[in-house]
């Protein structure tokens, strides 16, 4: 490192000591790093980071709580969104990496990887240059890509819901509420006939071949309340 560069000032959190310790010390015996502040809960790492400066911070994801990891990040990126946070944590599950990315955070490195390989994400994440482990980007990009497709799917729910009569949303909350044709027509005091026309006209406004696939997209969508 030249005289004058400043160095990366990290934090690090963690509530196993001996863990902690070792990352520290790992940080600390950097010449182009310096250690920022350590803790041992959520909470201690959120008053550290509104109390002092730092680049990045190093985040175990269970501490006091399951997710007090998560909730740490998500309030910190509120108040200091320029700092990157990093998660170190032994879980390595798809809902947890989602949960965890979606916090904030700028990369997820999971224990026990070499200490070469955490100091490359330090570096990286300083630098803007994410160097996210394989498994983790998939996990990330697939879920992309289906927030992008359920934003496409409820708008072209919402543009049919429009289109819908008062009776076909009647039709749609009795299907959700479980109900077969023989059931609707009976609540509604019709003939069976008259609700398959009804379901058929439905299901072509959908696009669908079933009305279960109705009744999938509504509880994907979570839109339930539309129908109540």
């Amino acid at each position: 490192m030249s005289e004058g560069t400043e160095k990366i000032r990290v934090m690090a959190a963690d509530d196993m000591p001996l863990l902690l310790e070792d990352m520290c010390d790992i940080i600390s015996s950097q010449p182009d790093m310096e250690l920022a502040g350590a803790a041992g809960s959520g909470r201690q790492i959120c008053e550290l980071a509104l109390e002092r400066d730092c680049d990045v911070i190093l985040m175990d994801i269970e501490m006091e709580t399951m997710q007090s990891g998560i909730e740490a990040a998500e309030t910190i990126h509120r108040t200091k969104p320029q700092v990157k946070i990093i998660f170190l944590t032994a879980h390595e599950t798809e809902d947890m990496i989602v949960s965890a990315m979606a916090s904030g955070a700028v990369d997820y490195v999971v224990k026990g990887c070499d200490d070469q390989v955490l100091l490359d994400h330090i570096r990286s994440a300083y630098q803007d240059r994410t160097v996210m482990d394989p498994r983790v980007r998939q996990v990330v990009l697939r879920e992309y890509s289906r927030l992008r497709q359920n934003e496409r799917s409820l708008l072209f729910f919402i543009n049919n819901v429009s289109r819908l009569t008062p009776a076909e949303r009647t039709l749609v909350k009795y299907l959700l509420e479980g109900h077969k044709v023989p059931e609707i027509a009976r609540l509604r005091c019709v003939e069976v006939v008259t609700v398959k026309t009804q379901i058929k006209g439905l299901l072509n406004k959908f696009g669908c071949s079933r009305t279960k696939e109705i009744v999938q997209m509504i509880h994907r969508l979570g839109l339930e309340d539309l129908f109540q």
